[in-house]
Formats: C-alpha cells, structure tokens, sequence
C-alpha cells in the first residue's frame, strides 16, 4: 500500500507586498521539503521573498454558518475601527 505524502499550505510574500499571501497546497514529508516543493512551484519567476509552509492538518478556521455569532459583537465596539483615528501622512502600508 502506497503512503499518501501529508498536504502543507503555503503562503508566500511577495517583493512588493508586506503580508504573506496563500498561493496553495503541496505534499511534501517533511518542513524541509515543504519549503523546497513550494519554491519550485510557487515561485518559478523569483517573485517571492519569504515562504511559510504550514501542515493542512493544523490549521483551524471557524465555521461560516457561524460567522454571525463569531462577528456580531464586534459591531457595538465602533471605536475599533480605523476611522478614529488621524494616521500622518509619512505613515504607510495601513
């Protein structure tokens, strides 16, 4: 019986981008390899910077159909958004 490689999802940063970006999946046995794999699919034109690779299986998100009762208290605490308050000009990339 043939043993399936795990699946690792990578995220990688761009030259001109601040964050990290999903571009896939992979298989690969290990971290090492992981990182290797994604490289040489992902980042075949140098476009990349930096590559995380995290294990498919550690990953944890919530549930859309939750999503109501995840976000909605969010919505009375209004001094959380961005609008109050007056960024200067030199800052970037916010």
């Amino acid at each position: 019986m043939k043993k399936e490689w795990p699946v690792w999802e990578v995220f990688i940063r761009s030259k001109a981008g601040l964050d990290h970006r999903h571009a896939g999946s992979i298989h690969a046995t290990d971290a090492r390899m992981a990182i290797e794999n994604a490289r040489d699919v992902y980042t075949r034109r140098q476009e990349g910077v930096s590559i995380w690779v995290v294990p498919s299986k550690e990953i944890v998100a919530s549930d859309p159909d939750q999503s109501g009762e995840l976000f909605e208290p969010a919505v009375d605490k209004i001094y959380r958004h961005p609008t109050f308050y007056d960024l200067p000009d030199e800052l970037k990339h916010m």
